[in-house]
């Protein structure tokens, strides 16, 4: 008797628990701004203030890359692009729907929050027992010439995450060197730089980045599109509409089957083409630490884990950028986010229950509209 009260007890509080928080179906409800605590009138300013600070970015993007770029040696676009649609965005509360603006249904570039994406896979792989360890060398799971050298031997998963291996070498046509160059000296001198104790030093490279979904796909042994689709969008609800591409000559044979490695963002093409509101349920899912109605789909370890500071650096986690050193004045130390070229983002605010996504907007203007949105929260 004991034992079935104890047992009722329990599911009676997860069937409580899971009333609390909201989740959306194929239809996702929207509730009015008071009625979730909001003032309407600065909720109303906020979604304005997104509107009128689109990002200056040119429609069609090839020309946006090739203007962005053209610093970097022999830079050329390798994977599928589209042209961007205008500014759009939502604001989630409590799981609801409380602002959207823009054709939040329209499919576009992400660009770098696709690395974000990444890292979910990334912590498929660690929960599912396919890498032990993320501290661990990454030559253990992947044996070819990529790992080679006692630099690229000691790089870990970690260190790829946190963009701090300062990995050597070439991956599909492009050299890490090559990848976004320092303002001084010649190509000769990034070729023959010196290399620095993988984990120290933080730096933005697309070419380690991609070396990442590369070496998850030599784990997960099928391509990463299909994991995420399986394991985390087709869960959340998410549309049909989304892709994931890599570079077009970016195939490689595992277990006799070519297969595609996708690209961690479009710097070269490819990456995540996502509408906004698939964008708004990764975010609540992140929002509600990787649980989906009754599944915990990611551990709330890796949601711990991909929001702690780096070594290399304290605004950086597993490919998600923080706050902590509150570059965003005005927003909390605690929120954490996606981002990506032309004012793409995924902000996760865990203290006042919040997730907002943006599309093109003013990447200057992002911490404003942040501030805006928690006043608004913050009225009543």
């Amino acid at each position: 008797m004991r034992i079935l009260i104890i047992t009722l007890f329990l599911s009676l509080n997860v069937a409580v628990n899971a009333q609390q928080n909201y989740f959306p179906d194929a239809e996702w409800e929207t509730k009015p701004a008071a009625a979730l605590g909001f003032s309407k009138s600065l909720l109303d300013s906020a979604v304005q203030f997104a509107l009128t600070n689109e990002n200056k970015l040119e429609r069609d993007l090839r020309i946006a890359n090739l203007k962005s770029y053209a610093r970097e040696p022999d830079y050329k676009i390798l994977g599928p692009m589209k042209p961007r649609g205008g500014p759009a965005g939502m604001v989630i509360k409590n799981g609801y729907i409380v602002a959207q603006w823009g054709d939040v249904q329209r499919v576009d570039m992400t660009f770098s929050v696709t690395k974000s994406y990444l890292a979910v896979v990334a912590g498929l792989a660690v929960d599912a027992g396919l890498i032990k360890n993320e501290k661990e060398k990454v030559a253990q799971y992947v044996w070819d010439d990529q790992f080679e050298g006692n630099h690229n031997a000691s790089v870990t998963w970690q260190q790829l995450l946190t963009q701090s291996s300062d990995w050597s070498g070439g991956l599909f046509g492009l050299q890490d060197w090559a990848d976004r160059p320092p303002k001084e000296g010649s190509i000769n001198d990034w070729k023959n730089r010196k290399l620095l104790t993988p984990g120290t030093n933080f730096e933005y490279n697309d070419v380690r980045v991609n070396l990442l979904a590369y070496s998850l796909l030599h784990v997960w042994r099928k391509p990463l599109p299909a994991v995420l689709k399986e394991k985390i969008m087709d869960p959340i609800g998410a549309s049909t509409t989304w892709r994931w591409f890599g570079y077009d000559d970016a195939f490689i044979n595992i277990d006799g089957i070519m297969m595609q490695s996708v690209s961690g963002g479009g710097h070269h093409g490819g990456g995540i083409f996502i509408n906004t509101q698939d964008q708004a349920r990764l975010g609540l899912l992140f929002l509600r630490n990787g649980k989906w109605k009754m599944q915990q789909l990611l551990s709330q370890n890796w949601i711990n884990a991909t929001r702690q500071p780096s070594v290399a650096n304290k605004n950086y986690g597993y490919l998600w950028w923080l706050n902590t050193e509150q570059g965003w004045q005005g927003v909390s130390a605690n929120v954490y986010y996606a981002a990506g070229y032309g004012g793409n983002y995924i902000i996760v605010d865990q203290e006042h229950d919040i997730v907002v996504v943006t599309r093109w907007m003013d990447d200057s203007k992002i911490a404003e509209l942040m501030r805006k949105v928690i006043a608004a929260a913050k009225s009543n």
